[in-house]
C-alpha cells in the first residue's frame, strides 16, 4: 500500500469515529441535564452507548499504541536495549525506594488506625515506595534541568 491509501483510510476511520462521537453526545445534549440525571431508563439509553464508545475507542487507543510502540522496538534492536537498560534503571530506582519506604500504622486526625494503614501493611509500603520513587525521578529529573541550565548560561 502507498502512504497516500494509508492516509486515506485513517482519514476514514478518524472522520468514522468522530461522526459517531459526535451523535451519541447530541444525543446525550438533546436529552437536556434534568432528564438524564433523574431518569434512568433515559441514561441506560443515552449515556450509557457513550461510555461505552469512548471505553472501547481508549481500549483501542492504547491496544494500538502498544503494538506499534513494540514493533518499533523489535524493529530496531538497538533501541531495544536502551530500553531493557532504562527499565532495568527505573527498576533499581524502584527497589532503593522500596527500602527506603516504611510500612508504620497510619492514623487520622484523631488518633484512630486507618482502615488498610495497619503497621506492617503491604499497602503502606508500597504508598510510601511510590511517594519516595517520585522524589528520586524529581531530583534526578531537577539534577539535570540545572545542569542544562548551567551549561546554557556558560554558553552565552
Amino acid at each position: 500500500m502507498t502512504n497516500n491509501k494509508v492516509s486515506k483510510i485513517i482519514t476514514f476511520v478518524v472522520t468514522a469515529i468522530a461522526l459517531v462521537g459526535i451523535f451519541l453526545l447530541v444525543r446525550v445534549l438533546l436529552a437536556g441535564e434534568d432528564a438524564v440525571t433523574d431518569d434512568l431508563d433515559l441514561q441506560n439509553k443515552v449515556v450509557t452507548p457513550l461510555i461505552s464508545f469512548s471505553t472501547y475507542l481508549l481500549i483501542g487507543v492504547i491496544a494500538v499504541t502498544i503494538v506499534l510502540s513494540l514493533l518499533g522496538l523489535f524493529k530496531n534492536p538497538e533501541n531495544l536495549k536502551k530500553t531493557f537498560l532504562g527499565l532495568a534503571f527505573l527498576g533499581v530506582l524502584f527497589v532503593v525506594a522500596y527500602f527506603l519506604a516504611d510500612s508504620n500504622v497510619i492514623v487520622d486526625n484523631a488518633g484512630e488506625v486507618l482502615e488498610g494503614g495497619e503497621a506492617g501493611s503491604t499497602i503502606n509500603k508500597m504508598t510510601g515506595a511510590g511517594i519516595w520513587f517520585s522524589i528520586i525521578l524529581g531530583a534526578i529529573g531537577l539534577f539535570f534541568f540545572v545542569l542544562d541550565l548551567g551549561k546554557g548560561l556558560i554558553k552565552s
